[in-house]
């Protein structure tokens, strides 16, 4: 049975929302913001649990063959914008194995990944305004999500309204092989919650602490 629920304490996330805001409020039309990690945790009673996050080495921008891949498939497929080495991301294999490594000897899995959507139908240049971006997959997103197999993809969505900054969360899972050109699967994400009299829950840990200690660079 394919998982339809993802398991998570709000806690686990708070690394990564901070450096997407980091991201947001430092960007411009010409660098957009960029963040993305790698999801670490386990199934369990047909869900997903994520445990931790791991940032990872970005090789967008560096590595003689996927900038060739963009050039050559992404480019051509999903637009112009794609030629800006902000967009878009891509782990070094090398580091992605480490991770799987460590993960395996903690007894966690590589569940997928997570990556930053601003609300670049407002804040980024006039001629990219007109697809409007949300927690849902772009075009873009479903390719990328087929390719890399992984059964989780989730997506944090964040945006300034009446100066200040809200947050959503969407999960995916990858278009079908049999369907390549079909949606992802939304799968549905429950936040645990403490239980009564529990003190050291992930609330009061976030708003003592705060900030998370799950993610790891």
């Amino acid at each position: 049975m394919k998982p339809d629920a993802v398991l998570l304490d709000p806690e686990v996330l708070s690394d990564f929302l901070a450096d997407c805001i980091r991201e947001y409020t430092t960007c411009t039309p010409e660098l957009p913001p960029r963040s993305w990690a790698v999801l670490l945790g386990r199934f369990v009673d047909g869900a997903m649990r994520v445990e931790r996050v791991r940032f990872a080495a970005n090789i967008r921008e560096t590595d003689d063959h996927v900038l060739q891949e963009f050039d050559a498939t992404i480019i051509p497929r999903f637009g112009a914008c794609y030629a800006n080495g902000r967009r878009g991301f891509w782990c070094e294999p090398r580091e992605l194995l480490r991770i799987t490594t460590e993960a395996e000897a903690e007894g966690l899995e590589v569940l997928g990944s997570i990556h930053l959507h601003p609300d670049w139908h407002r804040i980024g240049p006039p001629h990219e305004r007109g697809l409007r971006v949300s927690q849902e997959p772009t075009p873009m997103d479903r390719h990328l999500f087929r390719g890399a197999g992984w059964p989780l993809n989730l997506i944090l969505y964040l945006e300034r309204r009446e100066g200040r900054l809200y947050h959503a969360l969407g999960a995916w899972a990858p278009p079908s092989e049999d369907a390549p050109d079909a949606g992802c699967r939304p799968l549905a994400i429950r936040f645990g919650t403490p239980e009564p009299g529990d003190s050291q829950g992930p609330w009061h840990e976030v708003a003592r602490s705060g900030r998370g200690r799950n993610a790891e660079r």
